[in-house]
């Protein structure tokens, strides 16, 4: 039997909404399955076919592509793994100018207290959407239970995870203190809890096996970095030659996650991978650089990651975030204290750093079940004639 071509599926923001990618290579008889389903149409900006993201598009995409190809669908739920929304793009919003220069004003506000490019944008888009949806209201008579109306309304439609929400909070709590005046009671808003999923870990064979699959020099000095030095894919992307001290095995982490610097070590067994890929690709400024020496992209880093994965057998949905993850869980098991851990991975609170206990007590793992007890000792009982198998009849 001939081999299926393969389908990719992703998400994107295209048109002002969320949207499922569906990508293969040029095929006259995908095109025509594809036009099978009735949403869906070709993007010449993005070239690629796509619908709305929503659950009834999924199930038939699966069901009209059955038989004519493999769906490959890690990049879909990726970005769901990693807990990112994505925002729709800018656009001219229904508001006046009188809220539109207390907008700016309030992007001023937070760029005054020093947070970080991403939380300023992030804040001032959610506080911007907020003052649309209410546009009608003086902002003076804003109180909780438009910010209730506002979640029930935007956030549940647009299926924004809960760290999201969290942030929307966070933002509401700034805009009261840049506008007292308003009836929101900053007492009265609460985030909603976080969710305590345990990290995706891979094993150390499983992370070999990953680095073997992957050719291409460049991607492979990648992944081996941001394992092995258990870096953020954004603290890799602004690394600069000039923070490598090869002879004291270091890379100074510069304005890492919450303006934090910290020195992080280089393993022994990367650097003739180092030196090959600096003597072959010759970066200029960056440690990794994009076509015209401009900075490298996230998105590109996560696509060739799930290709290694792919062809390792890993089946499971892998991030750049991932590696970092199972960067401190080996160490942790390799009897690295916590307090040494947090410092690698710059964490702010050693609360954060405890998750990897969670994953890494192999003292509880090889706590054997009840069930196994009970059935070594039925089978060595001296009454017993046979031994005593689940999966007999």
């Amino acid at each position: 039997m001939s081999k299926l071509p393969i389908v990719s599926l992703s998400v994107a923001n295209h048109r002002n909404e969320n949207q499922i990618l569906i990508g293969f290579k040029h095929d006259w008889s995908l095109i025509n399955v594809v036009k099978h389903i009735p949403e869906a149409k070709w993007s010449k900006t993005l070239k690629s076919w796509y619908v709305k993201n929503n659950s009834k598009n999924l199930k038939l995409i699966y069901s009209t592509f059955k038989d004519s190809a493999e769906i490959d669908n890690r990049l879909l739920f990726e970005k769901a793994v990693e807990k990112k929304d994505y925002f729709p793009v800018k656009r001219k919003r229904n508001i006046n100018n009188i809220q539109r220069q207390f907008l700016n004003n309030f992007y001023t506000y937070l760029k005054g207290k020093r947070y970080s490019k991403s939380t300023v944008d992030t804040y001032s888009f959610f506080i911007a959407d907020f003052i649309e949806y209410h546009n009608k209201i003086d902002l003076k008579n804003l109180s909780n239970r438009d910010v209730e109306l506002f979640i029930e309304s935007v956030f549940l439609k647009r299926n924004y995870s809960i760290s999201t929400q969290r942030q929307f909070i966070s933002a509401i709590k700034q805009f009261i203190l840049f506008y007292p005046d308003t009836q929101i009671s900053n007492l009265a808003l609460t985030r909603p809890k976080r969710s305590k999923k345990l990290p995706i870990v891979l094993s150390p064979q499983e992370m070999i096996g990953i680095i073997q699959h992957t050719k291409n020099l460049k991607h492979r000095a990648i992944l081996t970095l941001l394992y092995s030095s258990g870096l953020r894919i954004g603290e890799l992307l602004t690394l600069k030659l000039s923070d490598f001290n090869v002879e004291r095995k270091q890379i100074h982490i510069r304005s890492g996650k919450g303006r934090k610097d910290r020195f992080v070590s280089i393993a022994d067994s990367f650097l003739p991978l180092l030196h090959n890929y600096i003597l072959t690709y010759k970066p200029s400024v960056y440690f990794v650089e994009g076509p015209k020496r401009r900075p490298y992209s996230a998105s590109s880093v996560r696509k060739f990651l799930s290709k290694s994965c792919k062809a390792s057998g890993i089946k499971r949905n892998i991030t750049p975030h991932t590696l970092r993850h199972s960067y401190a869980t080996h160490l942790l098991e390799h009897g690295v204290g916590l307090r040494h851990i947090q410092e690698l991975l710059g964490h702010s609170k050693p609360e954060t750093t405890m998750i990897y206990t969670h994953v890494a007590r192999k003292d509880l793992l090889d706590i054997s079940s009840p069930l196994d007890l009970a059935i070594k000792q039925f089978s060595t009982n001296e009454k017993s004639e046979q031994k005593f198998l689940l999966s007999s009849k």
